[in-house]
């Protein structure tokens, strides 16, 4: 599998969890912690699944946010 489908398997199985764990999951890589799903990943790796995360959850930014 290509690094970039590694990302897309991990934002897959992030997504499953829902859009409140998302949000939460973005708040702790926000930090710089570390999630099981993104075990595998690079530092830059998991700064690109990051900003895919944020891209995808710009759609519920009004629906489901966890404040």
């Amino acid at each position: 599998m290509s690094r970039q489908g590694l990302i897309e398997e991990c934002l897959e199985r992030l997504c499953q969890k829902g859009c409140a764990q998302v949000w939460l999951d973005i708040s702790a890589l926000e930090k710089g912690e570390s999630l099981p799903e993104a075990a595998g990943l690079s530092l830059n790796e998991r700064r690109q699944l990051l900003a895919e995360l944020k891209s995808i959850m710009q759609v519920y930014s009004y629906r489901c946010r966890v404040d």
